[in-house]
């Protein structure tokens, strides 16, 4: 599988503000994906065991069949459950053709661990969806 370069996470909100080294460092633990139009990338209720960028395209976030939001690159999903319960909370769907960037469980959980204001960020990131549904 292909990773992002660290220049690509550069252009991310969340990673920004990371030194050159560590991008390089991150880019390495995600691999690329790619999703066509209509394809549910993850499902509400299913395990979720990935955390999610997307490089390009856009998606529809839904719970209980209700559109909660449209997503395109920079933005992020896929937190919640990995921090939380292990459940995911809504059904993300490719409204175009996606290039999702995935980082799983225990690299997720080096980023947090190493990068305490990205865990701030993603923790803040958290509340506010669960707030707005």
């Amino acid at each position: 599988m292909d990773h992002p370069t660290a220049a690509a996470l550069l252009e991310v909100p969340l990673f920004a503000d990371l030194p050159a080294d560590h991008l390089e460092r991150l880019a390495e633990t995600f691999e690329t994906d790619e999703h066509p139009a209509g394809h549910a990338i993850v499902r509400e209720g299913e395990a979720g065991y990935a955390f999610f960028v997307i490089a390009s395209g856009t998606v529809s976030v839904t719970h209980d069949g209700r559109e909660l939001r449209t997503m395109g690159p920079g933005e992020f999903f896929g937190e919640i459950s990995i921090a939380g319960e292990g459940r995911r909370t809504a059904t993300v769907t490719a409204t175009s053709p996606v290039e999702v960037w995935v980082l799983f469980g225990a690299d997720f959980r080096v980023l947090e661990v190493e990068h305490p204001e990205i865990a701030a960020a993603l923790s803040k990131a958290i509340e506010l969806r669960l707030a707005t549904g």
